[in-house]
């Protein structure tokens, strides 16, 4: 496996030089200062490539060409958007970036409702708290019916939450659902994003599915020309919310998806985390059955909740089996050089997410999620993970 790390461009206060001191051998990074649904010049591919190049890195993924909210919808001006997608793709392949990372979520790319989760040790975690969640959607964004969407002990838990906010702790969950997070596409406030929920609740999930299926047979023929794969994003959290469609949350919906586009280019990006939050999920199985189509992974853990809340757990202690997930994308690695097809054969990993340890507060690269010692922390046990089954698999075959 390739040890990657994601680095949010020359504004991240995590530096190039810091990324290669982890360990990691390349880069997952974006063009975030492109609005969303424009053309990535081929000048600024390569501009950003040889930054990372001169630090002795590789960019080997992109994370993430945004979907515009048109492709998502099939409105407005969705078509323009799809020939600049697949233009950025073009551009892509002739710069030699060959993976791209993307999600098709309606709303909001990924939330949490805690940034700052305390831990017995002191770190602080991301969290996704049900009962604050349905707080905020039943009382404070008052979406239509919302209540049907929740058990009725979260709706009481969600009652008492809200009954102890003042103004102040309602703006900071709501900013934190709503206001953007790093590697997301956009931020809302109230009124925008109701707007928004309206226009996405009318779609059933096989509806919005082939809002999926219709872009992806747009744009797949232009990455398979262009020498690009593409791995969409599962679900985060996998489950409803906001009343809007979900696709991408289980084992089925991966199936659905790769079976009905079947052509290599398109693929999948195997987040731990996020197939992992959903009760009874196996991650597992998951790299079982669909590991050919695995062309990018997040190595993450969680620790789930009996109402469907979850925190975000050190990388080897938590509900993911995570060297049973990394066996099994090895044995993967394996099957493809032996018969090395359209996809690359390392897979490119990084680990998702990390800690705020406290030193993380000196050196001030606390970006949600993204901090650096969290996260070089993360590095090393997963490394040492792969290292020592890597080992065990040499020595079984000699």
């Amino acid at each position: 496996m390739l040890e990657s790390w994601r680095w949010f461009g020359p504004d991240d206060p995590v530096t190039l030089r810091q990324v290669r001191q982890s360990g990691a051998k390349a880069v997952v990074t974006a063009l975030d200062h492109i609005p969303s649904g424009e053309v990535w010049p081929l000048a600024d591919i390569k501009e950003r490539q040889s930054v990372i190049e001169q630090a002795g890195l590789k960019w080997e993924v992109v994370e993430s060409v945004p979907v515009h909210t048109d492709i998502k919808l099939r409105r407005g001006d969705f078509a323009r958007y799809t020939e600049n997608y697949r233009q950025t793709l073009r551009n892509l392949g002739t710069a030699g970036v060959r993976v791209v990372c993307y999600n098709f979520m309606p709303v909001v790319d990924w939330t949490r409702t805690d940034l700052d989760f305390k831990l017995e040790n002191g770190a602080e975690a991301l969290r996704f708290d049900m009962a604050e969640f349905a707080a905020y959607d039943i009382y404070v964004l008052r979406r239509a019916h919302a209540e049907k969407d929740y058990a009725e002990e979260v709706i009481a838990a969600a009652a008492r939450r809200i009954s102890d906010m003042n103004a102040a702790a309602i703006e900071d969950l709501e900013k934190t659902i709503i206001a953007g997070l790093p590697g997301g596409y956009g931020s809302y406030n109230r009124t925008q994003i109701s707007s928004l929920i309206n226009e996405f609740a009318v779609l059933s999930d096989d509806a919005y599915r082939q809002n999926l299926i219709a872009f992806l047979e747009d744009v797949i023929p232009s990455a398979e020309v262009a020498g690009v794969v593409m791995g969409i994003h599962p679900d985060d959290p996998p489950f409803r919310i906001f009343g809007s469609p979900r696709i991408l949350s289980t084992l089925e919906d991966a199936r659905i998806l790769v079976n009905t586009i079947p052509q290599a280019a398109n693929g999948l990006t195997m987040c731990a985390g996020s197939y992992g939050a959903r009760c009874g999920a196996d991650v597992v199985k998951i790299v079982q059955d669909l590991g050919s189509r695995i062309y990018f992974v997040h190595l993450r853990n969680i620790r789930r909740e009996p109402d469907g809340s979850f925190w975000e757990s050190e990388h080897l202690d938590g509900d993911n089996d995570m060297v049973g997930i990394i066996d099994e994308l090895l044995k993967q690695e394996q099957q493809r050089k032996r018969s090395p097809g359209a996809c690359q054969i390392d897979i490119p990993m990084r680990p998702d997410h990390g800690h705020t340890m406290d030193y993380d507060q000196v050196l001030k690269t606390t970006k949600p999620g993204y901090s650096y010692v969290g996260r070089l922390r993360g590095l090393a046990e997963l490394r040492g993970v792969i290292h020592t089954l890597t080992s065990l698999r040499m020595n079984d075959t000699q």
